[in-house]
């Protein structure tokens, strides 16, 4: 996908400073929850949902290793709207990355997995990319991530 390049860049080197929260002009946290808890109803998953506002479907929990939110990882995954829309796609070897490097979202939510783990991230915009527009990402989006832990190195 022509926005794939960006998108893992994004994924990978996010920062999570408080500069971020500082330039957040919008709050989308309760459209995001009824965008995700719309998302769950039509497609008749069951989700869990984190104190911080993720909803998570481990759809095999894996045996291998677990990783921490400062863990090595390799992971395959697809990224889309609620609507379907994909806005990003690894090849399926997966990307690895530092997940201290990722959006918070995928800090909190690949820790869910242990390698072999495959499952949904419904990251509202607060543990995404915020309220302002990333690259191709419009801002307040809700990120959908079918997600496969290939390994923790």
């Amino acid at each position: 996908m022509k926005y794939s390049f960006l998108a893992i860049i994004a994924v990978l080197f996010m920062s999570c400073s408080d500069k971020d929260s500082e330039e957040e002009a919008v709050d989308y946290t309760e459209q995001n929850e009824s965008q995700i808890k719309s998302y769950i109803t039509a497609h008749d998953l069951d989700a869990t949902r984190s104190d911080s506002g993720l909803y998570y479907v481990i759809n095999e929990e894996g045996t291998g290793k677990q990783p921490t939110a400062s863990s090595n990882v390799t992971v395959a995954y697809k990224g889309y709207y609620t609507d379907q829309t994909i806005f990003d796609k690894s090849k399926d070897a997966g990307v690895s990355f530092n997940l201290s490097q990722t959006i918070k979202g995928w800090i909190e939510g690949i820790p869910y997995f242990k390698e072999g783990g495959s499952g949904l991230l419904l990251v509202p915009a607060h543990l995404g990319y915020g309220s302002k527009d990333y690259y191709n990402i419009p801002g307040g989006s809700v990120l959908i991530f079918e997600i496969k832990l290939i390994s923790v190195n």
